[in-house]
């Protein structure tokens, strides 16, 4: 049984034009997503900047409202919850921000900010009960209970991240919505974070959605991965068989963009012309085609639909398969 599922998920942002400021055109960041994810398990989500990663994961923790479609988490459905019942719902679904720098408020010490979810919820009963939780929460994480006391602004990013990652845990989730906890770290800094979130997922079976541009990081943590464009979904499939053997054109350059230790190695660098289309105005048919190296013309007039091309491996392509050679 899945543990999240979200269905058509559209997230549109309306832009005020004309004289009267009213909305004409919108940006659709989010257009029409559909995955599950399974207790314990960690599904990878990356694409280039802009495709709408970063959106979807806050529309479902609903810090963005969806305009249309359903999250179902724990059989409720998230996008038509009111305040309290989201509130409740909360306890099981929280998120790790990308920077480290602004997702902590710089006036509160360590004790507070982690502290902070625990007095929401009333998950403990006194001071003391509530010191020795932050201070455990801080232990877990790799940092010394003696830092409660101190403000973020003494921490290095790593630290910072750290501080973050116990927040997330304080109210011991289900699922944690990590968008890009890594890019913004040195790569030493980065293995430890992710080695971090492995070991807490082992320990207490936290699912995540794992958000990222990087398929090296995505690779490593992710049981399964799935590839954005322009606002949808293009393939999701097992992460050994996504890298291995890619079926969408996207999916394909992405990988031949990872750096490679052998020197010898004789992947060929796909270039893809061209920038990302506006959200504003997509591409006619499918989204990918201005920039998509063997597009034909059914790919200007249709819509690709997310299918499945072999066992548990998806791709809206309509060429994908044996016509789609992986690079």
């Amino acid at each position: 049984m899945a543990l999240l599922e979200v269905e058509n998920l559209k997230v549109h942002f309306p832009l005020k034009t004309g004289w009267w400021g009213g909305a004409s055109e919108s940006v659709k960041a989010v257009d029409g997503v559909s995955f599950t994810i399974a207790p314990g398990e960690t599904l990878g989500l990356v694409g280039e900047s802009g495709c709408g990663k970063s959106t979807l994961g806050r529309a479902i923790v609903r810090l963005v409202d969806p305009t249309a479609g359903s999250v179902r988490f724990g059989g409720a459905d998230l996008a038509r919850l009111g305040s309290r019942e989201l509130r409740e719902r909360r306890r099981q679904l929280q998120i790790i921000f990308q920077d480290p720098y602004g997702s902590l408020n710089p006036r509160m010490t360590v004790e507070d900010i982690v502290g902070e979810a625990l007095d929401i919820h009333k998950l403990t009963t006194g001071k003391a009960e509530r010191r020795q939780r932050i201070e455990e929460l801080l232990t877990d994480v790799g940092l010394d209970a003696k830092y409660i006391q101190r403000y973020p602004h003494e921490f290095s990013g790593g630290q910072r991240q750290r501080i973050g990652i116990a927040r997330a845990l304080a109210v011991k989730p289900q699922l944690i919505i990590c968008d890009e906890p890594v890019s913004a770290l040195d790569v030493s800094v980065q293995a430890q974070i992710i080695n971090l979130l492995q070991d807490l997922q082992r320990e207490h079976g936290i699912a995540y959605l794992f958000i990222a541009h990087d398929l090296a990081v995505v690779e490593h943590i992710s049981q399964r991965v799935m590839v954005m464009y322009l606002g949808k979904v293009v393939e999701l499939a097992d992460a050994r068989a996504i890298i291995r053997s890619p079926q969408h054109p996207y999916t394909q350059a992405l990988i031949s963009a990872v750096p490679e230790v052998d020197p010898d190695s004789k992947r060929q660098r796909i270039i893809l012309p061209g920038d990302v289309p506006s959200p504003i105005h997509p591409p006619s048919g499918c989204p990918f085609h201005p920039r998509c190296p063997v597009a034909e013309a059914r790919c200007r007039a249709e819509v690709p639909v997310l299918r499945e091309v072999a066992p548990q491996h998806h791709v809206a392509c309509h060429l994908a398969g044996p016509a789609v050679k992986p690079a």
